[in-house]
């Protein structure tokens, strides 16, 4: 009884400090104070109904942030659904943060999120620690500033003047630092002294989807709002979707020594006053029983909540190495769909077969056009290795790739659902006499920059970097406004963001793209696709295969044509003459960029973000090319599917590992 007693007691003594510490919410949208911990915006662009398939793609969305162990840089973007019922999220933990600590603020963010904005199919909150927001408008690497939160500190400094002179200059070197960060995390920290004995502690943080413009844009414009909304206060915060920035007169972030960087006053500091550090200190020492009390009463109290979501937790330990399984779902398609969808894969509707399977245009109950990809059923590929690798591929969102909608598995069946693309492949106009009347230079230099766009998110912006090593005409989508978009990732290769090169001894993919350095010693890295693209800028200027042609009484491949031509100065010859009209410069400045992808030696061709520059500026000073690598001892232009054509002193053999994502056939 006595026992009893004791815990009752205990229960209750920490119902009373939860509810002295529990943190504040504003309870009005739109609206946030000091003293609030959360606050949020539910916008009346539009409304879903409780239980229809927005709200479940929308549940499972942020459901997979608060519970995501894939990801320690504290930045979560994803999308579920499709067409109406789409949902696109992002979420963002303060750079200073713990995975665990992190993943706690997401929690609670998004439960009050969706507690609040039942309804409403686009809103954002922010917390103290981390924000959170959601809407069916594409919101990915988009610079947004609106709406906005400016949360000023009720107190005023000590002495106003003094510390505005040090605050704008520490929020300005802030921002430049965070701006400069890379794709998992732009967010710095600091501190600098004012006269007299403050202290100012700041940091800016952006969503690391933006770009370093777009950041230092939306962290300048802020700083300005700074100036206006926050005006002689000790504290401030104004937080915007795209960044945020917040200073206060006392150290809110974890001061790491890689992340907190002393940034001096321009005037001596003078010591700070021992009252205010015995102040301090006492109410650190309050916070932290505070802390560890309710953290206790916490643990103590959902013991039973914890031992069921153990068992889910050994569940998804025995499948780490697949995607989360709500976002298989929404990509999983019904096989009697595609049945119809296709008129039973019947050979009217057929687009073509390759080295893997027949591929179906097919049209959707809601009137969508796509093109089913029917593999063959020789592959050695498990099941959940093929719904890892379509998941991945389907989080490719870029406008020059081919998307990938979905798949299908049934009794030995694998299908892949890619959205359709009506002008066939690049192969089909360059090289067809009467087609080719369409590529005039305007067109042909848009499909360049096109493909060099979609290589750059390949190599650098997508969340692995993708290696495709078969880039060739045919795997060049065009789509009815003739932009390309870059398809077959059959024999593409995963690496982590800080790898650089990989080696194998399985030879696959097509003589006359394939670089020099893969083909004799089965060695490829981002390199290899910028060898592959020079051929293709070549191909798309000349009209030509690369492949051996005539040239008087002379054999040559397109790279030794291209080289004697530029060697010789008749780049004319080089030129389709088809084209008629155009800017000679830029023609001039595509060949040259081509000649600097396919020189033999890796090192000194290009990466493709330094393509993308010479493409878009002409101020871009280009090097000397050296001579390019030659296939003459090969037949260029022909496929490497299988071992019987290992007969070029190399291992060659079919890639059997990522066989699903050849969307049109080769």
């Amino acid at each position: 009884m006595g026992s009893s007693r004791s815990v009752l007691f205990f229960i209750n003594l920490a119902i009373i400090i939860l509810n002295l510490v529990a943190p504040t919410i504003s309870q009005d949208d739109g609206i946030c104070t000091f003293t609030a911990d959360y606050c949020w915006k539910c916008f009346d662009t539009g409304t879903y109904t409780a239980g229809d398939k927005y709200q479940v793609n929308l549940n499972s969305l942020l459901s997979s942030f608060s519970s995501s162990a894939q990801n320690n840089s504290g930045f979560y973007s994803s999308s579920r659904g499709q067409d109406s019922n789409k949902i696109n999220a992002i979420a963002l933990c303060r750079g200073d943060l713990s995975q665990d600590s992190c993943q706690a603020c997401l929690n609670k963010s998004t439960d009050i999120l969706l507690q609040n904005c039942s309804t409403q199919k686009e809103a954002i909150i922010w917390a103290e620690r981390c924000m959170v927001r959601y809407s069916y408008n594409l919101i990915f690497g988009i610079e947004q500033t609106d709406p906005f939160k400016h949360v000023p500190s009720p107190r005023f400094a000590k002495n106003p003047q003094q510390f505005e002179l040090v605050l704008t200059p520490l929020l300005d070197i802030l921002s430049d630092r965070a701006a400069s960060g890379n794709s998992l995390k732009k967010f710095a920290a600091g501190h600098a002294t004012v006269p007299g004995g403050e202290t100012i502690y700041a940091l800016a943080q952006c969503t690391p989807d933006i770009d370093k413009q777009n950041c230092s844009s939306c962290l300048k414009q802020s700083v300005t709002e700074i100036q206006t909304c926050c005006d002689g206060k000790q504290g401030g915060r104004v937080l915007k979707p795209s960044c945020n920035l917040r200073y206060e007169d006392y150290l809110f972030f974890r001061s790491i020594a890689d992340k907190l960087v002393d940034i001096p006053a321009p005037v001596p500091a003078a010591p700070a006053l021992k009252e205010e550090k015995k102040k301090s200190n006492i109410k650190q020492i309050v916070i932290t029983i505070v802390v560890v009390l309710v953290a206790f009463v916490t643990i103590l109290s959902s013991i039973c909540i914890f031992l069921r979501l153990t068992k889910r937790r050994v569940k998804l330990d025995e499948d780490e190495n697949s995607e989360d399984v709500s976002l298989v779902e929404s990509l999983q398609y019904d096989f009697e769909t595609i049945r119809s969808a296709t008129d039973d894969f019947s050979d009217a509707n057929k687009l073509g077969q390759g080295g893997f399977g027949a591929v179906y245009k097919g049209r959707l109950a809601n009137g969508t056009y796509i093109a089913v990809k029917r593999l063959f059923k020789n592959s050695e590929q498990g099941d959940r290795e093929f719904k890892t690798e379509v998941t991945l591929v389907a989080q490719l969102q870029h406008r020059n790739l081919v998307r990938l909608l979905g798949f299908c598995l049934k009794a030995g069946e694998r299908i892949v659902i890619y959205e359709y693309v009506p002008n066939t492949s690049l192969n089909h106009f360059i090289f067809d006499p009467i087609d080719q009347a369409h590529l005039d230079w305007e067109t042909r230099y848009k499909i360049i920059g096109g493909i060099a766009r979609g290589l750059l998110y390949l190599h650098e912006d997508s969340r692995l970097r993708i290696i495709h090593r078969d880039l060739k005409p045919s795997n060049i989508l065009l789509d009815e406004d003739m932009n390309p978009k870059i398809a077959d990732f059959g024999m593409a290769r995963l690496f982590m963001m800080d790898q650089t090169q990989g080696d194998t001894n399985t030879i696959a993919g097509t003589y006359g793209y394939m670089a020099p350095e893969y083909v004799m010693y089965g060695r490829f890295s981002v390199k290899s696709d910028v060898f592959s693209f020079g051929v293709l800028i070549l191909e798309i200027l000349s009209g030509k295969r690369i492949s051996s042609f005539q040239n008087g009484e002379n054999e040559e491949d397109l790279l030794s044509y291209a080289w004697r031509n530029w060697r010789d100065d008749t780049v004319a010859n080089i030129m389709d003459p088809k084209l008629t009209t155009g800017l000679g410069i830029e023609m001039m400045r595509c060949i040259h960029i081509a000649l600097l992808c396919v020189q033999e030696n890796v090192a000194s061709r290009p990466s493709m973000a330094s393509v993308v520059s010479m493409l878009n500026s002409h101020s871009v000073t280009l090097s000397i090319p050296s001579r390019p690598a030659y296939y003459l001892q090969h037949k260029s232009g022909s496929d490497i599917t299988g071992p019987d054509e290992s007969k070029n002193s190399m291992h060659a053999s079919a890639n059997k590992n990522s066989d699903f994502t050849e969307p049109y056939a080769r």
